[in-house]
């Protein structure tokens, strides 16, 4: 292309756009492959691109739960929240983060609202029978959270519901 047409605007604007990456797609890939460090600055391009980006933030806040990050998790699904307030995944997920930094009472509000829509995938039941018994032990103790098991904060959907 010559100097002229892209001093003018010409053709290299629909180039930049053809040769746009797909963070998300590279993200979720990554983290197949186990990289999710990787996985997080994907997510973080993703979001650059397009900051409400409620799928980037979900993915994003199970990356951070899986490397240990519980607050970034936190952050992250509450943010996905506020743009998505229906995301049942991240809702699930934020429920046992929250469980497990003792906001027993947040997390209950959390439980609930996985339960009023709950993900309709064949295999979302054993998610929503999880969801059912933490809420009535949240609910049947004194305020104390009680354990889980392997399913803590991995939310239901990877995709965003």
């Amino acid at each position: 292309m010559s100097w002229w047409s892209r001093l003018t605007g010409g053709g290299s604007k629909s180039g930049a756009k053809a040769q746009r990456v797909d963070y998300l797609g590279e993200a979720l890939a990554l983290e197949r492959q186990g990289d999710y460090d990787a996985a997080l600055t994907s997510y973080r391009l993703a979001l650059r691109d397009q900051p409400n980006n409620y799928r980037a933030l979900q993915n994003m806040a199970i990356a951070f739960s899986k490397t240990g990050r519980q607050e970034e998790a936190i952050r992250a699904y509450k943010r996905a929240l506020e743009i998505q307030p229906t995301l049942s995944g991240s809702h699930y997920g934020l429920a046992f983060l929250l469980i497990k930094r003792g906001s027993v009472a947040d997390a209950a509000y959390h439980l609930e609202a996985f339960l009023m829509d709950p993900p309709t995938a064949p295999d979302a039941e054993r998610w929503i029978a999880h969801a059912r018994d933490t809420l009535n032990q949240l609910t049947a103790t004194d305020g104390r959270a009680q354990g889980g098991d392997d399913l803590d904060s991995v939310p239901p959907s990877k995709s965003g519901d």
